[in-house]
């Protein structure tokens, strides 16, 4: 892990898309802005892991599983 020293209004750049700049430091809260491609997806760490968790168990259906859903969304034609 690479770890950086900043100040507010400082920055710090990966690759030559990202930039994260120390918006502002209040206590024990640091807020950051991101600029990045619109097309990259930006998450907190631990929204990621709950999108990733949710990600598995729909993964983890079985085929009667879609089967049901599919006759459910087909009746409603």
């Amino acid at each position: 892990m690479l770890v950086l020293t900043r100040k507010s209004d400082e920055s710090i750049k990966i690759g030559d898309d990202i930039t994260i700049t120390v918006v502002e430091i209040k206590g024990n809260a640091v807020r950051l802005g991101i600029q990045a491609p619109a097309s990259l997806r930006i998450y907190r760490k631990e929204l990621f892991e709950k999108i990733r968790q949710e990600n598995l168990l729909a993964s983890s259906l079985f085929m009667d599983e879609f089967k049901k859903i599919n006759q459910v969304l087909g009746s409603k034609k």
